[in-house]
């Protein structure tokens, strides 16, 4: 029992450090938004440090809870992501009038939901952790209670919310009468002979609907680009990203256990599901005026980029291609969102294009960052982004999905205008003077900085990570 307790201290420590925001935020006297800015930032931290002190082991809660190398890599990744969300709400949230225990306390609750979503090996666990961070979510959507566009954005996450979770249950429940457990490996149950296979089969379209709402996976993605242009910056970021990785870590592991029989009637709809999401998400993105949207319907593409390499999941380089690739766009998205949110004003976010005009000279450093992000989300080097799309072909085509991945290489080609879009808007278009420009804090400077070094670094010299992530996986 106390082993248990230690293998889930990461999850103690953010469920304390929330639970700590939250009484200061009640008791305190003053507002204490810097403190709990500071306090949310160590246990982050702190979160980090602690998986040095959890033995590597499959039997806790009888499996339920992984802790092996995989789920490590994920835990580490969620805290960074959402540490580094902290930094680029300092002056944000403190000018949007929400530096408060409700914003760290549920930014924390929904960082301990995405750990135990990547980390679970059981649909109950699987699905606590989902609604965790999704209710959380629902809140820091629609944190300024004065603006609208906040507003409607978290009562349309709310609702596509509320109808994925209803697919996942039902879903859930069939794959619970089918099985005997809800447990995602059915290898026991398919051997005893006592599966019903067609009620199997249904159980996981279903669940594959709840998912692919998540991920934003076509045809269930007509809510992102509303919901990261009415989100505060600093929120979107964290969606894009965090919430991404955590459903993606779940998703590998049931397909590596996922049995042949399952797999060979599986395949083929990720194979569609992908095709659609790189077309739906690059297609719809190149119309887009308004950045926030382009880059939602590019994370729409970049999801059609994990569900392919899903295709490859069952192959040695499938898992490792995956989370590589998870951890590069984790920082291309949060540095494009986090600059969205350093050069916003106090009463939006700086959305549309025309605003962007000449800002590389008039800011060249925070331009500098979207920009590096945005030739990473190319693919063009020497970014991380290229190093990524690299990793993730070979593993697909030496999975034999080569119609895939001459899909994906196109969509990747055509991408580079809708990136170029932009980059030329800030360099090459006389600068706006009558739009203002925020400045930035060095806390923003801090995450831009982190962001700005791991593109350059993992495009340059990726070797020490590829490595790490080779001997975890």
């Amino acid at each position: 029992m106390e082993n248990e307790w230690i293998v889930i201290l990461p999850e103690i420590i953010l469920a304390l450090g929330g639970l700590l925001i939250f009484s200061i935020g009640a008791f305190g006297r003053k507002r204490k938004g810097t403190f709990l800015f500071f306090l949310a930032m160590v246990f982050l931290v702190a979160s980090i440090p602690a998986l040095l002190c959890i033995p590597f082991s499959d039997q806790f809660m009888s499996g339920a809870l992984k802790n092996d190398g995989s789920s490590r890599i994920f835990t580490v990744l969620i805290a960074v992501v959402a540490f580094i969300c902290v930094l680029f709400s300092s002056r944000y949230a403190r000018r949007r009038g929400f530096e408060n225990d409700a914003y760290y306390g549920i930014l924390l609750s929904a960082t301990l939901g995405m750990i135990l979503t990547a980390a679970a090996a059981n649909w109950l666990l699987f699905f606590l952790g989902l609604e965790l961070l999704s209710i959380s979510l629902y809140v820091l959507i629609a944190i300024r209670r004065d603006d609208p566009f906040n507003g409607e954005a978290g009562i349309k996450y709310l609702i596509t919310g509320a109808v994925a979770g209803a697919f996942l249950v039902f879903g859930i429940g069939l794959w619970y009468a089918g099985t005997g457990s809800l447990s995602i490996s059915v290898s026991p149950a398919l051997h005893a002979g006592s599966m019903d296979i067609p009620l199997m089969m249904a159980a996981l379209t279903l669940i594959l609907i709840g998912i692919g709402f998540k991920i934003s996976m076509a045809p269930f993605h007509l809510w992102t680009p509303d919901v990261y242009q009415g989100a505060p910056a600093p929120v979107t970021a964290f969606l894009a990203t965090g919430s991404k990785i955590a459903v993606f870590a779940f998703f590998i592991r049931l397909c590596l256990v996922m049995p042949a029989p399952f797999w060979g009637v599986f395949k083929p709809v990720l194979w569609f599901m992908a095709f659609l999401t790189l077309v739906a998400g690059t297609v719809t993105a190149l119309s887009q005026f308004r950045i926030k949207r382009l880059l939602a319907y590019s994370s729409v593409a970049q999801m059609g980029f994990l569900i392919m390499t899903l295709l490859a999941v069952k192959t040695n380089g499938g898992p490792f291609a995956m989370a590589f690739y998870l951890i590069v766009y984790a920082a291309m998205d949060l540095g494009a969102f986090g600059i969205i949110a350093s050069l916003s004003s106090e009463r939006e976010d700086r959305d549309d294009l025309e605003a962007y005009e000449g800002l590389g000279y008039s800011n060249p450093w925070r331009s500098a960052v979207l920009t590096l992000c945005l030739l990473s989300l190319a693919g063009l080097p020497p970014t991380a982004g290229l190093v990524g799309k690299v990793v993730i072909f070979k593993a697909v085509l030496q999975a034999g999905e080569i119609s895939i991945a001459v899909t994906a290489i196109i969509m990747s080609i055509l991408s580079i205008y809708l990136y170029m879009k932009v980059v030329v808007t800030l360099y090459m278009k006389p600068a706006d003077s009558t739009v203002p420009v925020a400045a930035a804090g060095v806390f923003e400077h801090a995450g831009a900085g982190l962001i700005f070094l791991f593109l350059l670094w993992a495009g340059i010299a990726p070797s020490p990570l590829l490595y790490l992530i080779g001997h975890l996986i």
